[in-house]
């Protein structure tokens, strides 16, 4: 969320910049395109992919301890 908020509030500046540099409001077109460029960027708190031994289901969520298919703890 916040980087959806922090995205658009520097679109919305570098859309207004443009547009008084530039005298277009065409730019106001482009706000909601900007933070898709910031999307992909991890916030370094991505899980390991963790994996069953017994039959191969894998999971990154923390909250699996035991895979839920047999009960056998993940790896």
């Amino acid at each position: 969320m916040a980087t959806a908020l922090i995205g658009l509030a520097l679109s919305l500046l570098v859309s207004a910049l443009a547009w008084y540099y530039f005298g277009t409001v065409l730019l106001f077109l482009v706000v909601p395109f900007v933070p898709l460029l910031l999307r992909g960027r991890g916030n370094g708190r991505e899980h390991p992919v963790r994996e069953c031994p017994a039959c191969g289901f894998r999971t990154a969520d923390p909250g699996f301890e035991y895979c839920p298919r047999d009960g056998t703890r993940l790896e």
